[in-house]
């Protein structure tokens, strides 16, 4: 795998949620604040506002994508000054329990004009986050224009069309779509960031960074093999040091505290997910000792492998 695609595998939890639904103005309706959660909306007809504290009001128009990579709390409505409906979306919502709805109901029964949006969440691991999620902006805006990747709004039809008329296959279509609707949205985020010279540092720059994205790919597609600095600058192709130097700018951490901090958050997802034998679990984050795999495994984690598994 390469960095991008194990991120979302490894730091999600549970299953992924999505709605289709329509508006008719006058509407309003406030998201609450979930930390540890990450979601989307997708605007398919119509225009809304998206109100956020602390920020300035957005209009949002036909084909827009906000994604909410923490969690926060917000509001979209017709109009800035329409008060959102009570109370507000969010996990004690009761049609929390169904994975994927699709709401056509006129909430407000004045027929005004229409609004349909495409909503999504994801559970995060709040403990083991990577930091090319934390990274991210509070929010993300993605505006329609001719220019945008066709992915995406390729992706966006396909997951609207699923909600919107359910079918064979729909249970094991609507995760995978939402997992490719994440990744297209964080890759054209990644690929838009503008760079300014040797200075810029961040997942961003280091995603642009043709040596330092050689070396992380390198770890990601094979996290057992044996690797140590001069190894990982030979991917890169550069020399011992100017890589140790180069990598640790960009991703904020050394190498080799990366490819350790990488092993035990997928050993962690291993056994909370797998009965995967200990042993087995060692060997596939590169550990050829069970007992030096437990040893760091309760050094990052405050417990044994056994006992964090057993915890659930």
């Amino acid at each position: 795998m390469d960095v991008l695609s194990d991120v979302v595998a490894v730091t999600r939890t549970g299953r992924p949620r999505s709605a289709y639904v329509r508006w008719h103005a006058p509407w309003g309706q406030e998201f609450s604040s979930v930390p540890g959660s990450a979601g989307f909306q997708v605007v398919l007809e119509g225009s809304c506002w998206l109100l956020a504290a602390g920020a300035a009001p957005v209009r949002l128009g036909t084909g827009d994508v906000v994604f909410l990579p923490h969690g926060r709390g917000h509001v979209l409505a017709d109009r800035p000054e329409t008060p959102p409906a009570t109370p507000a979306c969010g996990p004690d919502d009761p049609k929390r329990y169904d994975a994927y709805a699709s709401d056509n109901v006129d909430r407000s029964g004045d027929g005004g004009p229409g609004t349909v949006l495409l909503c999504g969440s994801y559970q995060l691991d709040p403990s083991r986050a990577h930091p090319l999620l934390l990274s991210l902006p509070n929010v993300i805006h993605l505006p329609a224009h001719s220019g945008r990747r066709a992915e995406l709004d390729a992706a966006v039809k396909l997951l609207a069309a699923e909600l919107e008329t359910p079918n064979l296959g729909t249970d094991a279509a609507v995760p995978a779509l939402l997992d490719t609707l994440l990744l297209y949205i964080l890759r054209i985020w990644f690929d838009e960031q503008p760079l300014h010279g040797d200075h810029t540092t961040g997942w961003a720059a280091a995603l642009n960074d043709p040596p330092v994205t050689a070396a992380l790919h390198a770890v990601h597609r094979d996290l057992a093999a044996a690797w140590t600095v001069a190894k990982l600058a030979a991917e890169a192709g550069l020399s011992r040091a100017p890589f140790a130097k180069r990598f640790a700018r960009l991703v904020g951490q050394p190498p080799l505290a990366y490819v350790t901090w990488w092993r035990m958050t997928t050993a962690a997802r291993l056994l909370r997910t797998s009965d995967t034998p200990l042993r087995s679990v060692a060997a596939q984050v590169g550990y050829t000792s069970e007992f030096a795999f437990a040893h760091a495994f309760k050094r990052a984690h405050g417990t044994p492998p056994g006992t964090y598994r057993r915890k659930g």
